[in-house]
């Protein structure tokens, strides 16, 4: 008899678990939203899934979206000044997780994962944890929907250090090489354009991420898409020149009514395990390991602690799930967790003289310019350089 694992949530963590487990348990997805309503729904993220999360994708036989752009490249500009191209080790991709999660839920329910729809409440935990030998918060931002303990010593900020603007556009030119562009300005903040592909076809997804009152956070009272569209098309002619030469104004528009959102993120980090009625639930993703989205590591952490949490559970399937369980699980994850979250910290700040130093040579060092590239696929690559040096 399989054991009985419930995970609540149908994002990145939640889905690959269930493609990781499915084999092995008997697994539940708790969900509140049905592929055809989350298809019609809102952008979610950025969503860059740099190699190492392809290969995971690949190692549970996830779907593949072999017509996404592909990411081949790290753009970096200091306000109006092009300082360098840097190559990744190899291509990522950017799929609209509208398309993605619908496509995924439906394949698992072929493939006999059982899904629930529930808006599951912190009312409900207790009940819940009842009828699995585990209980999964994989709820994203949202959660948790238990008490996970705050991590004091990765959680230094308490309120949102950037306001996060998204929006999935057609009719802009792509950089060349095709890859991933950052501008960052100076005391306003950062502007990354990422190809990617939705159910319209390929898009650029241009993501403001700025400081709260800078030139760049003037997206206030926006409510429409033509009003967000308008505002973006504002942004570009006014502070980002380059990108606005290469836009199409007969073309440039939203890609849909519902491909733009506004949010802000207060990072934080929690302990991913607690017993609840003698039962282990353990958290994954951005329900307990929340970084700002500033080096595009969300999506890529939640696969990586999936993994490690599938691989938790299988050295120990024939053996009780108790706390000895979750401890294992947080001493594997938290290496990787304590790095990323650090880099990313940083990464919202001043950056340290030596790391700008260190862009500054990457204008006339190809090798530079790529070992930055590839801190975004190891970020503990870039944590050793921020600082180990």
């Amino acid at each position: 008899m399989h054991k009985r694992i419930g995970i609540i949530g149908s994002g990145t963590a939640g889905l690959q678990l269930a493609y990781s487990m499915k084999n092995d348990f008997d697994v539940t997805l708790l969900h509140y939203e049905e592929p055809d309503e989350i298809r019609r729904g809102r952008i979610q993220s950025t969503q860059v899934h740099f190699r190492p999360t392809l290969h995971r994708e690949q190692r549970f036989h996830m779907p593949e979206t072999n017509a996404a752009p592909s990411i081949q490249t790290i753009h970096f500009n200091m306000g109006q000044q092009k300082l360098f191209v840097g190559r990744l080790t190899d291509a990522a991709t950017s799929v609209d997780q509208r398309m993605a999660f619908s496509g995924a839920m439906e394949e698992l329910a072929q493939h006999g994962v059982r899904f629930r729809k529930a808006r599951v409440s912190p009312n409900d935990i207790q009940s819940l944890a009842e009828s699995y030998e585990l209980l999964i918060d994989a709820t994203g931002k949202s959660g948790p929907l238990v008490p996970f303990p705050v991590e004091s010593g990765l959680t230094p900020f308490h309120t949102p250090q950037r306001k996060c603007i998204v929006g999935y556009f057609t009719g802009i030119a792509p950089v060349d090489p095709g890859g991933i562009s950052i501008t960052v300005l100076p005391g306003a903040g950062e502007m990354f354009e990422i190809p990617a592909l939705t159910q319209q076809g390929a898009v650029t997804i241009l993501f403001i991420e700025a400081l709260p009152d800078g030139m760049l956070d003037a997206f206030k009272g926006v409510r429409t898409a033509q009003d967000f569209e308008e505002r973006m098309k504002r942004i570009l002619q006014e502070h980002l020149p380059e990108i606005y030469s290469r836009v199409d104004p007969d073309r440039f528009s939203l890609s849909d009514e519902a491909a733009y959102l506004q949010t802000a993120v207060t990072p934080v980090i929690r302990r991913p395990y607690l017993m609840q009625s003698g039962t282990l639930v353990l958290g994954c993703g951005d329900s307990v390991f929340l970084a700002d989205p500033i080096t595009g590591q969300g999506c890529n952490t939640a696969s990586y602690c999936a993994e490690q949490l599938f691989e938790t559970l299988m050295a120990h399937k024939e053996s009780p799930w108790d706390e000895k369980v979750g401890i294992e699980y947080w001493s594997r994850t938290r290496p990787y967790l304590t790095a990323v979250t650090e880099w990313t910290n940083a990464m919202t700040g001043p950056l340290p003289e030596h790391i700008v130093q260190m862009l500054m040579q990457a204008a006339a060092d190809q090798q530079t310019a790529d070992r930055i590239a590839h801190w975004f696929e190891e970020p503990p690559k870039a944590h050793e350089a921020f600082f180990h040096q």
